[in-house]
């Protein structure tokens, strides 16, 4: 009687849940179609439609929640996001966009703690948890400063006057392009300050390319010498209104124009172009969050176009080094490099290693040693070692070391035995081919005063040895036992260590080092 009635209840209630579990799926996906669609309004409604049929069900919650953040109803968005942790207190899509609705009520206490919640859930997301936390930071302190400079503009600031009324200058149309470039000329010196750059913001400042002249005149793919003028005028603005201000930075970049011309005016063949276009890049290279900015536009041509400043004997040189140097450890610009490699950057560094006496060696050095970082990426290491073109680049360079060369020289000498050591993680026909003029050459830097230079010589022997018989023969006729056992004595420990690797190189298919190590130990 009473407990096969309970267990028809319990059934009944069993099966009405499984269907009703079934439409509150077909209705989630219907609202997951219409949000791909944009069209928030009607995904809240199916969502909802869903929730009426299945109270517990959390991804209904917090896809409703999403729904609600598109259209600007963080309150709402809030309240679902807590009844999806009631259905499961781990859930880190609602701490997710609970943190995201709190920003943009301007809660930065309660943001910051979701997101600290949702890295003790998954401490997997810290990179995730980093990028919230930089928003909420950067969102608060640009609160701040837009603040501070509203109570200035109360006070009767005079900067403030004075960029509006620049601003102005410069947004009315029909002027000559020499008026449009005194004024922003002006506007820069007037943009001084961390409150004038947010005067400059807060006045749609970075619209000013909205003004047809000066959109033709930065846009135009050969300029005159006024758009010149222009355009070194618009970039020494952007680098006041930029320096140090990661806000400003965020919108410059947001100008669909700005992003694309960079490449354009590095390419330009104009110097002070140029120089200021590599000063603009640099005020975000530095930084992790100016990197992430850049990474956003297409970087794919950079490596080429920075590399080719080393030909440069000004400042331009070391300018496009440090830039490349700050964007190269970064995983999304290997990526990007990857387009232009082979037919661009390949053919650029090797004629570079073969001019080395014209071009800036301390330059060069910096850009040896960047390739030598995108070695990291298996597919341009690859790429690389079996450039025929590339060995005999640096094979050339090498030619020229002698003792008493230039401290520039040596230090291009050490960057491509660096290379050249990254190389030989990779083993392929060309290297075989190329074993045994790398291997002498090595062997004749081993008496080089640069004790440096010294070790990564004995460090390529090491790695180029195992590859080719007839490299071993030629060293150890060379007299490499003798130098190795000199280095076991004297040398240093990583100098040691790579003596070891050649010396059991060369003993186990050499009978001539057999015998020579066994004299030379007694």
């Amino acid at each position: 009687g009473f407990l096969a009635a309970l267990e028809k209840d319990a059934k009944e209630r069993a099966q009405r849940r499984r269907r009703n579990e079934q439409l509150a799926n077909a209705l989630k996906e219907q609202g997951n179609k219409a949000f791909r669609a944009g069209d928030f309004a009607l995904a809240i409604q199916r969502y909802s439609e869903g929730l009426e049929k299945l109270r517990d069900k959390q991804e209904l919650y917090t896809n409703r929640a999403q729904a609600y953040l598109k259209l600007h109803e963080y309150e709402k968005a809030i309240s679902d996001c807590e009844w999806a942790l009631k259905c499961n207190k781990n859930c880190l899509k609602a701490y997710f966009l609970m943190g995201k609705a709190h920003l943009a009520l301007q809660h930065f206490t309660e943001s910051r703690q979701c997101y600290e919640k949702m890295l003790q859930i998954d401490p997997q997301k810290e990179n995730l948890y980093k990028d919230c936390v930089d928003e909420a930071r950067l969102e608060e302190k640009r609160l701040r400063e837009e603040q501070r400079a509203e109570r200035e503009l109360q006070a009767g600031s005079a900067a403030a006057s004075s960029i509006q009324e620049l601003l102005q200058s410069i947004s009315s149309p029909g002027h000559h392009i020499l008026y449009y470039t005194g004024a922003i000329r002006l506007l820069a010196g007037a943009v001084n300050s961390c409150t004038g750059q947010t005067f400059f913001r807060t006045n749609n400042g970075f619209s000013i390319l909205r003004n047809e002249a000066v959109r033709g005149a930065f846009c135009a793919e050969s300029k005159s010498p006024a758009e010149v003028e222009l355009c070194v005028s618009l970039l020494l603005l952007w680098q006041a209104a930029c320096a140090g201000n990661e806000e400003n930075q965020r919108l410059l970049l947001a100008q669909p124009e700005v992003g694309a011309q960079l490449a354009e005016l590095l390419s330009s063949g104009t110097a002070q172009l140029q120089r200021e276009t590599l000063a603009l890049i640099s005020l975000f290279s530095e930084h992790q969050s100016g990197r992430r900015l850049l990474l956003r536009q297409d970087l794919s041509r950079w490596l080429q176009i920075l590399m080719a400043f080393v030909k440069c004997t000004d400042a331009r040189a070391d300018s496009a080094m440090n830039i490349l140097s700050d964007l190269i450890e970064e995983k999304r610009f290997q990526a990007q490099c990857r387009a232009t490699f082979s037919t661009g950057v390949l053919p650029l560094f090797t004629q570079l290693l073969v001019c080395a006496r014209q071009v800036k060696l301390a330059a060069l050095a910096r850009g040896v040693a960047v390739l030598g970082s995108l070695c990291a990426d298996v597919g341009l290491r690859a790429q690389l070692a079996e450039s025929r073109e590339c060995w005999q680049a640096c094979l050339e360079l090498l030619d020229g070391c002698p003792a008493g060369s230039s401290p520039g020289y040596q230090q291009c000498v050490f960057a491509v035995l660096g290379l050249m050591m990254n190389l030989l993680l990779e083993s392929n026909g060309t290297i075989q081919d190329f074993a045994v003029p790398i291997s002498g050459r090595c062997l004749a830097l081993l008496s080089h005063q640069d004790g440096k230079i010294v070790t990564r010589a004995t460090g390529v022997l090491s790695r180029v040895l195992p590859v080719s018989p007839s490299a071993v023969e030629e060293v150890v006729k060379g007299g490499v036992v003798k130098k190795m056992l000199k280095f076991l004595k004297a040398g240093g420990q990583l100098t040691s260590s790579y003596a070891i690797k050649t010396l059991s190189i060369c003993t186990k298919s050499s009978r001539r080092a057999q015998e020579e190590l066994l004299k030379g130990d007694k």
